[in-house]
């Protein structure tokens, strides 16, 4: 038996600074910086730089990348216990040096870029001197690849990209795109679409829009509506071999999930707490709102699916690590994309309605939080797929019943009981 719910003492200790850290230095920025991926706010790199050189001296950037690549290579379980710490801040990805989508981005670069990609494009992804964008989905397909149009012709030594993406994160700050189009439409699309580096300068590259997020105005949106117009790019420029897209984004996308889910406990245990110390500082005619049952219940409710769906996370990220693939723990995976979003948005929703006028107000976070559930629920693959992952995966570990009746009907299940002890009931008929 090798059940332990305690962390070892070395790396708690890590999780303790870093709780201080994120605490008193690295969230106060969300209050007096714009955004985190903007390389060039020299007053905000000015306060950030000296944080992450921090974090490098306690041996914690990039956590998620191995050593070779200047990180020390945790697994899941303990990327999970950090970021339930970094999610509560948008800078702390940031500083730490793990920030989405730089991540999943850098990650597909280590496994499948070439010796001059990963150092035109990896390493000062890595050093955090610029951000990327993952340029997947499509106005008219969402996320699913079937539907996508974008495409690249190839064109002597080079490849020219033509067709339109939707919600491409970050792309006004990027320094380059990782595209997925179409290279071969007389296959499927899981064999027919192929992965680009695009560098932002390149000719026909065109945003079109930024899409904010909720009540954002189109100046702080950072969802791109891009149009590639005529790009070309040399053949260097593809990433892995052709027709590789998808496996590629199955690489990338397996971690982005639950990084994200590890995320969400942070705010999810912001709102309890948010909600909690609201229930005994609110005085009512009769006492604090801690003291009415209606609040307690709610309390109760909160802390136990905060409770369950830490331990959902925490165990799917033993299991990649215990399988280190992706494609065994797919169930798990999209059993935690299900749950994140209700989650979120249920302790979100309680939280604000504890506080009132207060709490739909743009002077607490709520409305911000409830907005990003719904994201959660689509980013990575909308909640209604994942739920059908779960429920063929599950399907897959049993079987139909042979014959009219179920495994479980009671006479039947009696006549194979009475059948199995016929010997020994006709012995004590005998006896008597």
């Amino acid at each position: 038996m090798a059940w332990d719910f305690e962390t070892d003492p070395e790396f708690q200790e890590q999780l303790d600074w870093m709780d201080e850290f994120v605490t008193n230095e690295v969230q106060p920025l969300d209050l007096v910086l714009d955004d985190p991926y903007d390389k060039s706010d020299s007053a905000g790199l000015a306060l950030i730089t000296p944080l992450q050189d921090q974090v490098r001296e306690r041996g914690l950037w990039a956590c998620h990348l191995g050593p070779e690549l200047g990180g020390p290579g945790y697994g899941q379980v303990k990327l999970a216990l950090m970021n339930q710490i970094l999610g509560r801040s948008r800078f702390a990805p940031t500083v730490f040096g793990c920030q989405a989508p730089d991540s999943g981005n850098a990650e597909i670069l280590a496994h499948y870029g070439s010796d001059a990609q990963k150092e035109r494009y990896l390493q000062p992804l890595l050093d955090g001197k610029i951000s990327s964008c993952y340029s997947m989905t499509e106005p008219q397909g969402g996320a699913d690849p079937t539907m996508f149009t974008t495409s690249a012709v190839k064109d002597g030594d080079e490849w020219v990209i033509n067709g339109e993406k939707w919600f491409s994160s970050n792309a006004k700050f990027a320094s380059f795109f990782i595209v997925m189009v179409v290279t071969n439409p007389d296959v499927s699309a899981y064999e027919g679409m192929s992965m680009f580096i695009v560098p932002a300068e390149t000719p026909g590259v065109n945003i079109i829009r930024n899409t904010g997020i909720g009540n954002e105005t189109e100046a702080e949106g950072s969802h791109a509506y891009m149009h590639y117009d005529n790009v070309r790019v040399s053949n260097d420029h593809l990433l892995g071999e052709p027709g590789s897209a998808f496996a590629i984004a199955q690489t990338r996308l397996g971690g982005g999930r639950i990084h994200h889910a590890m995320r969400t406990i942070a705010q999810v245990e912001a709102a309890f707490a948010m909600m909690c110390e609201r229930a005994l500082s609110r005085e009512t005619r009769n006492g604090p709102l801690a003291s009415l049952g209606v609040v307690q219940e709610q309390i109760a409710d909160t802390w136990i699916e905060i409770e369950q769906f830490k331990l959902l996370v925490l165990r799917t990220a033993w299991r990649i690590d215990k399988y280190n693939d992706y494609r065994k723990v797919r169930k798990d995976i999209s059993a935690v994309k299900v749950a994140m979003p209700k989650v979120y948005h249920d302790v979100a929703l309680r939280a604000m309605h504890l506080h009132g006028a207060l709490g739909v107000s743009n002077e607490m976070p709520f409305t911000g939080m409830l907005i990003a559930s719904e994201v959660m629920a689509l980013a990575d693959g909308p909640t209604e797929v994942h739920k059908t992952t779960v429920a063929r995966q599950v399907l897959r570990e049993h079987k139909p019943v042979d014959g009219l009746w179920p495994s479980a009907h009671i006479p039947a299940r009696k006549a194979a009981a009475r059948a199995k002890y016929a010997a020994h009931f006709e012995r004590e008929a005998a006896d008597h």
